[in-house]
């Protein structure tokens, strides 16, 4: 489980970077921080989803694989 927090924590804290760098480069502050940060989110979210499923799906009885 600590993969986890690593990965929910890297992808935004890469999110935002990204953001920061484009701003930086594009003059339009804060704009692509911004969404930086939502797509990092997004992705955080959608990967913790990704990992913790087979716990949750062996919790309920059923099988992770279709």
């Amino acid at each position: 489980m600590t993969g986890l927090g690593f990965f929910v924590g890297g992808a935004i804290v890469l999110g935002v970077m990204g953001g920061r760098w484009l701003d930086g480069k594009l003059d339009s502050e804060p704009s692509w921080t911004i969404a930086g940060l939502v797509l990092g989110i997004l992705v955080a979210f959608y990967g913790a989803y990704t990992m913790v499923r087979p716990f949750i799906m062996d919790s309920k009885g059923e099988k992770g694989d279709k």
